[in-house]
């Protein structure tokens, strides 16, 4: 069992978590939506979706609860900066990277994005480059990279420990068994899960709900185990149903269950 959080009676709205999330391009959706989808099945009390505009409404339509504020385009612009900044300085944590484009032209108003926001953040996909280290310096930040993702970032996989400690950040390395490096350079290991878990989205939903924890004062090492064990239990249910052919939002909406489970 894991220790869970205790959240006081008498709180609320918004004072037990709110998560912005910031994703998406022209031809992805889905990613930045199952960040937050896992955020709010997290138990975060509100949740921010910023992507672009032609997905608006089908991200209103996902969510119920989502507050939608919509790219002036289609991709991330410097246009976008003054209004995701704002919101960012209300927020207690933010997914930045889902399905974001990777153009020059993106990958620099993402970067002045890091750069600039004042919440905890949780980086993924397209925010993972050769420069996110530098742009993070005195934050909490979380970075959830793939092998892949690791080797753009020009770190070796032996190296996260260290990489973690010189930066001050934590370093979630996904995989079938993940890694996860501390800021002190310590390293834990969760395992379990079954391979149904390389279905597109399950990396977007741990970003998601190590967000959601985020908001809810857990500490970012924490975070990570305790979404890692959840995502990797959550696909352990869902194999007992359906075998290897189920979907991130089927684990989405697990993980109330699965929390549960291990005793938060």
């Amino acid at each position: 069992m894991m220790d869970g959080m205790h959240r006081n009676p008498h709180s609320h709205k918004g004072e037990n978590g709110k998560v912005a999330v910031i994703g998406g391009s022209p031809t992805i959706h889905g990613a930045p939506l199952l960040s937050a989808l896992a955020a709010e099945a997290g138990g975060a009390d509100l949740v921010f979706v910023c992507l672009p505009s032609t997905h608006q409404d089908v991200a209103r339509a996902t969510s119920l609860n989502f507050q939608v504020h919509p790219f002036h385009g289609n991709d991330l612009t410097e246009n976008d900066l003054p209004p995701i900044l704002e919101l960012l300085a209300t927020m207690d944590s933010c997914v930045i990277g889902p399905g974001l484009s990777r153009t020059p032209a993106a990958l620099k108003v993402l970067s002045d994005l890091i750069d600039s926001a004042s919440c905890a953040l949780v980086l993924d996909a397209a925010a993972l480059q050769s420069w996110t280290l530098d742009v993070i310096k005195g934050k909490t930040a979380v970075l959830t990279p793939h092998l892949g993702e690791l080797e753009r970032m020009g770190i070796e996989p032996d190296d996260i420990g260290r990489v973690a400690k010189e930066h001050g950040v934590t370093i979630h390395l996904k995989g079938s068994i993940d890694r996860i490096a501390a800021p002190d350079g310590t390293v834990t290991e969760v395992r379990g899960g079954n391979a149904g878990l390389t279905v597109g989205g399950t990396g977007d939903a741990l970003a998601g709900l190590i967000a959601g924890l985020l908001a809810q004062t857990m500490e970012p090492l924490e975070a990570c185990r305790l979404a890692s064990t959840v995502i990797k239990r959550a696909g352990d249910v869902l194999f007992q149903e359906k075998g290897y052919a189920y979907t991130a939002r089927e684990v989405i909406e697990v993980i109330p269950k699965v929390l549960q489970m291990v005793g938060m």
